[in-house]
């Protein structure tokens, strides 16, 4: 019995460790493992994991990386080709286009109508899952980023944009699903980003929030760590609380 019980043991001890997912791989920050493994599945759910995680390295990165944002919007695409009704592959897909416009500019972003083609993508997430957090979250972040890059009038004029909307659409995100650490953080940043006067109190309150909350990933560690910097910035130091938040929203320094 107890030879047995040592054969066990030998067998469990020399057993090979089991490979991570993808998605575990992405969710402990090692995005270039979970790069190689989504993209290597040649599925849907393969390239949609590639793709967060590409927009997860992008954005956590000391530098702005145009080329990152771009691949993730290849790999999105690919996810939507095998799959069109993945919601949340229109949502990263949107996203990526979004953060690209940041990069190249307002003027290239509407000669090649991003902002509307990211709003097709968000409508058609929503159409999949109308309760998608995400992309709740996204939509809210969108309509809030059009009017602060255009003015209340023209944002309304060319793609019937407004805070009013985007504050409607947070609302909705934070209803389907309170604990999004993700979405309550872009919330904070997006208004920051926007008017930190005017909504110096939801401002605090979303970051505040944040705080509380218990991280899933590595970006969102890394979320929680930044709204914890920009709390104290906005107290102490605006031009400084400013310049952090354009940067991570992904604008050119």
């Amino acid at each position: 019995m107890r030879f047995a019980a040592a054969l066990l043991l030998l067998f469990v001890w020399a057993a090979p460790l089991a490979a991570a997912t993808p998605y575990e791989s992405y969710a402990a920050g090692r995005y270039a493992e979970a790069i190689k493994a989504g993209t290597a599945a040649n599925t849907a759910i393969g390239y949609l994991i590639a793709t967060r995680a590409v927009l997860a390295d992008a954005t956590t990165r000391p530098q702005l990386c145009l080329d990152c944002l771009r691949r993730a919007e290849t790999l999105a695409r690919k996810a939507i080709a095998l799959d069109p009704h993945l919601a949340d592959a229109h949502v990263y897909l949107a996203v990526a286009m979004g953060q690209e416009a940041r990069i190249v500019g307002p003027v290239w972003a509407r000669a090649h109508n991003y902002p509307g083609h990211a709003k097709d993508e968000l409508d058609a997430a929503l159409g999949i899952d109308p309760r998608n957090a995400w992309a709740l979250g996204a939509l809210g972040g969108w309509h809030v980023e059009i009017v602060r890059t255009g003015g209340d009038t023209l944002a309304g004029w060319l793609y019937d944009a407004s805070v009013d909307q985007g504050l409607a659409a947070f609302a909705a995100a934070f209803a389907a699903a309170p604990n999004n650490l993700t979405v309550r953080y872009q919330y904070g940043l997006s208004l920051s980003g926007y008017d930190a006067d005017r909504f110096a109190p939801e401002i605090k309150d979303a970051f505040a929030r944040v705080a509380k909350m218990k991280p899933a990933t590595a970006y969102e560690f890394v979320a929680q760590k930044r709204a914890a910097e920009l709390t104290a910035l906005l107290k102490k130091d605006r031009e400084a609380f400013a310049a952090r938040v354009r940067f991570y929203q992904g604008y050119p320094q």
